[in-house]
């Protein structure tokens, strides 16, 4: 992210002071589900900044919750995180940190700043007050500490049930921050570790956990969405409580880590709640989580966005301190720009209408000679065959048209892109008026635009030969909602757009895409932007996707 913006400014700034001799951040995720856009926007923001400053980022998993976490979404991070073309200096994961975690939790317990408590959850709530109120103390909060360094070490033993005792640390219920107001920092939990197995029955909480991790990992500036701007009086309450050597992982820099907040992007048109999209994947609203109707980095990336198109989006929105809401265009033109200038053209007719020409020589066929891209003679040309049975869209005729429908109609003529002017003369209907085939001749003397009695022929239509075509299966995605902010909702659900999928079974598309590869983007002249489904496509079957419409049909639609 090159732009300027106020993180990098602070950035730079304590460089240039001396504060610190370089920068170093992370990207912090917890491997409980598949990361989305909104992550992205945090990637590039502290791998980007880290790289253009000649710092470092690590790339740690906040790996403290063990019911909801798994090797699954961990090796989908890490991928994803190098799909986007990222390197991270150390891979690093808060239960590497768990023997030092519990050692820094009995030392506040032996500095009289933690205690172990046996409030409920309920009964928590109700001593915690209000943002009006004061909270008031739990009644163990007076246990000694040689009581409360016993009581611990039975939680670790495994002596309680989950929920009987927790470690609180010991700060201030009167706070006007109700985050200090004694909260959790250790908790019992019984559930298999993915990484730790069951060594463990105690678990810390995130807020204990992730700026001890920043300390020992030599982290300067630790990046953070607003939601956790009232947390950031904890981070720095534990960091100045407990005893940590900074130079643990041999790091130079002196001082602790320091929280900073930046604003989020909500994207309309999607939701990013963990929650809500992981309901969507278990009840089958989507077919996973790499679905390409939604915006998670490999649904993204099935759907063909390119790890450009969406580092320029992250720079175009670019970093504030408050949140904002993003237009789904910003997006969508972020890989229209991508592809405008990467992608081949061809052909595909995704609703064929077979079309016969009788005035042209059975059994033969030529080619065209066309470039695969209008501006860049880099991509060289391509061979289109031509022939007397051809496959136009059955969206480029009517029977009836009216008078600015400048594509084919009984009667009409109409240019075929690269090739010769046609005019239907017969419209054959099955036998319930269905147009099945087309009957038309065809100008020899207009061949590559050629037009000798200088007559004007508004229309132009794409096609393919019918004896050469290759036949696919060809998705058509759309915003997966038909609201702007779905997410507002409890009731989401009802809010998916009944036509964000079209499933187009027999489309036929122009011989030279069988020689593409399995990265290779297209542009189909005059539909849209199509990539390979990385999923389903096989030798066997070709299945491709639209990956973004040629212009915006949503505001034409809005307007």
């Amino acid at each position: 992210m090159s732009k300027n913006h106020f993180l990098r400014s602070i950035a730079e700034n304590d460089i240039k002071n001396g504060k610190h001799e370089y920068v170093y951040t992370r990207f912090p995720p917890e491997p409980n589900g598949y990361l989305h856009l909104g992550h992205a926007k945090s990637i590039c923001l502290n791998f980007g900044l880290a790289k253009d400053l000649g710092g470092k980022c690590n790339l740690r998993f906040d790996d403290t919750n063990p019911e909801k976490e798994n090797i699954e979404y961990v090796e989908s991070i890490r991928d994803s995180v190098a799909w986007l073309g990222f390197e991270w200096d150390k891979l690093c994961y808060a239960s590497d940190y768990y023997d030092q975690l519990h050692a820094f939790a009995v030392q506040l317990i032996e500095k009289g700043l933690a205690y172990v408590d046996d409030l409920n959850a309920e009964q928590m709530r109700e001593y915690r007050g209000t943002l009006t109120e004061a909270g008031k103390d739990s009644p163990s909060r007076s246990r000694s500490v040689s009581e409360n360094l016993a009581l611990f070490e039975k939680m670790r033993a495994g002596e309680f049930d989950e929920g009987e005792y927790t470690l609180r640390a010991k700060i201030d219920m009167a706070s006007p921050n109700i985050t200090l107001r004694d909260p959790i920092i250790y908790r019992i939990r019984y559930a298999h570790h993915y990484r730790a197995g069951d060594k463990w029955c105690i678990y810390p909480m995130y807020d204990f956990t992730h700026c001890i991790s920043d300390a020992l990992e030599g982290i300067t500036h630790s990046f953070c969405t607003l939601e956790f701007q009232d947390n950031r009086a904890l981070y720095d309450w534990v960091l100045e409580n407990i005893d940590i050597d900074e130079n643990l992982n041999g790091e130079t820099n002196k001082l602790m880590p320091r929280q900073i907040e930046f604003g989020r992007s909500n994207l309309e048109y999607t939701v990013a709640s963990k929650r809500k999209l992981i309901q969507l994947v278990k009840d089958g609203h989507v077919s996973g989580w790499d679905d390409p109707r939604l915006t998670t980095l490999v649904g993204l990336k099935r759907r063909g966005y390119t790890p450009a198109s969406i580092r320029n989006f992250c720079e175009e929105i670019g970093v504030t301190k408050k949140d904002s809401v993003i237009e789904m265009t910003v997006l969508e033109n972020a890989i229209r720009q991508d592809l405008e200038a990467s992608a081949k053209r061809v052909f595909g007719v995704l609703k064929p209408l077979k079309l016969v020409i009788t005035n042209y020589p059975e059994g033969e066929s030529e080619t065209f000679t066309v470039k695969n891209h209008p501006k860049d003679e880099s991509m060289g040309t391509r061979e289109i065959p031509f022939g007397r049975e051809i496959f136009i869209d059955q969206d480029d005729f009517m029977m009836d048209p009216p008078a600015k429908f400048f594509r084919l109609g009984p009667g009409r003529e109409v240019r075929l892109r690269y090739g010769y002017a046609i005019t239907c003369n017969e419209v054959i209907q099955d036998s319930d008026g269905n147009v099945i085939e087309l009957r038309c001749t065809y100008d020899p003397l207009t061949a590559k635009g050629k037009t000798p009695d200088g007559r004007k022929i508004k229309g132009i239509i794409h096609w393919v030969s019918a004896k050469h075509a290759l036949s696919a299966e060809v998705r058509v995605y759309d915003r997966l909602y038909s609201e702007p902010n779905p997410g507002a909702s409890e009731d989401f659900v009802s809010l998916i757009n009944p036509d964000s999928l079209h499933v187009y079974p027999d489309a036929k598309l122009e011989p030279s895409v069988a020689q593409g590869d399995q990265n290779d983007r297209y542009q189909f002249e005059r539909v849209g932007y199509f990539c390979f489904d990385e999923k389903d496509n096989t030798e066997q079957q070709l299945v491709m996707n639209r990956t973004v419409s040629l212009r915006d049909t949503w505001a034409k639609a809005k307007g």
